[in-house]
C-alpha cells in the first residue's frame, strides 16, 4: 500500500533532526570566516590563510568515504553524538594555540569530525522523512543549514572583532556540548536498520554524476565561505558578512517554496534551472563594480540556487541506494562536496590573494558553468528511470 501523499513530516523525530542540524552549521559557520582572520593574526599570508579551509575539507573529504561506512556498522544517532564531543575539544584547543602548526595539524582531523557529523545526520534524516515526500522533506531539513549559515558568520565575526578569538571558541565549545546533548534525544536507530559493513564500497554511476555536480557547485560554495567575507572587511563594509548571510536567506527563501510546493510531480526537471541560477550568482560576484549590493544580490543568487541543486541531488540519491547503505553513499557525495570546497578555498584563494578578487570569481563563475550541461544530463537519466 502507498503511503499516503499527506503523510506528516513534522514529526517529533524530524524536528529533533532539524535542530540538531541548526546548531552544527551555526557552531560551524562561525568558525570558517573568521580563522582565516586567525591565522593572518599569527602571520600567515591573505593566500595561505584559506588553505585551513582546504586542509580541513581535505580531512573532511577524505573522512567521509570512512565515516559514513561506519555509520552504517555503529549507528548514525552514536556517531552523530560522538564527533560532536570531538569536535567540542578540537574547538577547545582552537582557542588557545598560537602556533601555526597545530592549527594545521589539527584541521584535517576536525575536517575527519565534520564528515561523521554531515554523513550521519544526512543518513538519519533519509530515514525520518517519509519516503512520498522526500523533495519537501528535505527542502525542510535544508532549511536548517542556511540558516545556521545566516546566524553563524555574523555571530563568529562579531564576537572575534569584538572580543576576540578565545572567546568565540569557548563559545563554541558550549555549542558543541549542547549538540551532544542534543543527540542523545534523536531515536535510536531500530535494530532492522543494523550494518553488517563498514568497508568502502564502489559507487555506482549515477552516485558518481550526481557527486560531480555537486563538487563543480562546492568549488564556488568553499571559496565564498573563506573570502566572501574578508572581500567585506577589505571594503570596509558595516556588515562584511553580507555576502554569507544572503546566501544563507537564498537557500532559506528558496527552500520554504519547494517545502510548500514540492515542485510538482517531477522535481528533478528543475536541475538545470537550478545550476544556472546558482552560476548566475557567482557571475554577478565577479563584477568589477559594486560593493554591498553586489555581495547581496550574488549571495542570494547563488545560495538559491545552489541550495536547489543540493536538496534535488539528495532527493535523487535516497532514491537510488538502500537504507542499509545510505551512510557510505552519502560519504561519497560527501566526499566530492568537501574535495569541490577544499579546491575552492585554495585554488581561488590563491587567485584572490596573488592577483585580485574579481579575478578568483570569475575562475570560479567558469567552473560553474561546467555544471549546467551535467545537470541537463542528469535530468535525461532520472526522467528515463522514472517514466
Amino acid at each position: 500500500m502507498n503511503p499516503e501523499p499527506h503523510e506528516p513530516i513534522w514529526t517529533p523525530s524530524f524536528i529533533l533532526i532539524w535542530c540538531f542540524a541548526l546548531l552544527t552549521f551555526f557552531s560551524a559557520f562561525q568558525l570558517f570566516p573568521t580563522a582565516p582572520l586567525r591565522l593572518q593574526e599569527l602571520g600567515s599570508s591573505l593566500a595561505h590563510s584559506g588553505r585551513f579551509l582546504a586542509v580541513f575539507t581535505l580531512g573532511s573529504s577524505v573522512g567521509a568515504l570512512f565515516t559514513g561506512a561506519i555509520g552504517d556498522r555503529i549507528g548514525h544517532r552514536r556517531m552523530m553524538i560522538l564527533s560532536s564531543l570531538v569536535f567540542m575539544v578540537i574547538s577547545g584547543i582552537y582557542g588557545f594555540t598560537t602556533s601555526l602548526v597545530t592549527f594545521y595539524c589539527l584541521a584535517p582531523i576536525h575536517g575527519v569530525v565534520w564528515s561523521g557529523i554531515l554523513t550521519s545526520a544526512s543518513a538519519k534524516a533519509g530515514s525520518i522523512i517519509p519516503e512520498s515526500r522526500r523533495t519537501q522533506g528535505f527542502a525542510l531539513y535544508g532549511l536548517a543549514g542556511p540558516m545556521g549559515v545566516i546566524l553563524g558568520p555574523t555571530v563568529g565575526v562579531t564576537l572575534y572583532q569584538h572580543w576576540g578569538w578565545t572567546i568565540e571558541c569557548l563559545g563554541l565549545v558550549l555549542c558543541f556540548g549542547a549538540l551532544s546533548l542534543l543527540g542523545l534525544l534523536i531515536p535510536k536507530d531500530p535494530p532492522s536498520v543494523e550494518r553488517h559493513t563498514s568497508h568502502l564500497q564502489k559507487p555506482n554511476r549515477l552516485i558518481l554524476e550526481l557527486s560531480s555536480l555537486l563538487f563543480v557547485q562546492a568549488i564556488a560554495y568553499g571559496a565564498m565561505n573563506s573570502y566572501s567575507a574578508q572581500e567585506g572587511l577589505g571594503l570596509q563594509l558595516r556588515w562584511p558578512a553580507a555576502g554569507l548571510a544572503s546566501m544563507g536567506l537564498g537557500m532559506v527563501i528558496m527552500r520554504i517554496v519547494v517545502g510548500i510546493t514540492g515542485l510538482g510531480s517531477q522535481p528533478i526537471s528543475h536541475l538545470p534551472r537550478m545550476a544556472t541560477l546558482a552560476t548566475l550568482g557567482l557571475v554577478v560576484l565577479s563584477l568589477p563594480v559594486g560593493g554591498l549590493e553586489r555581495l547581496v544580490i550574488a549571495g542570494l543568487l547563488f545560495g538559491a540556487g545552489y541550495s536547489m541543486v543540493f536538496t534535488l541531488l539528495n532527493t535523487a540519491l535516497l532514491d537510488t541506494v538502500p537504507e542499509e547503505s545510505r551512510g557510505t553513499a552519502f560519504g561519497t557525495f560527501m566526499f566530492a562536496f568537501d574535495a569541490g570546497i577544499g579546491l575552492g578555498s585554495w585554488f581561488l584563494g590563491y587567485l584572490i590573494g596573488t592577483y585580485s578578487y574579481q579575478l578568483g570569481w570569475s575562475v570560479g563563475a567558469l567552473f560553474m558553468t561546467f555544471g549546467i550541461p551535467l545537470a541537463y544530463q542528469i535530468r535525461r537519466q532520472r526522467l528515463a528511470l522514472q517514466s
